[in-house]
């Protein structure tokens, strides 16, 4: 069984995560991020763990926030870790430019609530 309390350190992985891909792409364009591979697997390892972290949130927490889409992310991790010769770069990019804001945001506001 996961434990509630392991949920704030989750969240907390999660925007580490979060921080290093803004950190490291700031600046950089598709064509930069599709030509360095070392960027590409960088920003490709940080959103494996945002996925393993949310895997590891209680179901309660989840279900606390259903405006996540906990499930897509934990099913990216998934082809990222085992289907890794499936990645798009495409989806990486946009997940990079569209979703990853957003979701620090929430995960900020949750982890300022349960102070």
């Amino acid at each position: 069984m996961r434990e509630p309390i392991r949920d704030r350190a989750r969240v907390e992985h999660m925007l580490e995560a979060i921080n290093n891909i803004k950190e490291f792409t700031a600046g950089i364009t598709l064509d930069e991020l599709s030509r360095n591979k070392i960027l590409f697997h960088a920003v490709v390892h940080n959103v494996q763990v945002i996925g393993e972290a949310a895997y590891k949130l209680t179901k309660e927490f989840c279900d606390a926030h259903p405006e996540v889409p906990w499930r897509a992310i934990i099913d990216l991790r998934h082809v990222l870790v085992h289907d890794y010769y499936r990645i798009d770069i495409m989806e990486i990019w946009y997940i990079i430019q569209d979703d990853l804001q957003p979701l620090h945001d929430r995960l900020t506001r949750y982890l300022r609530a349960s102070q």
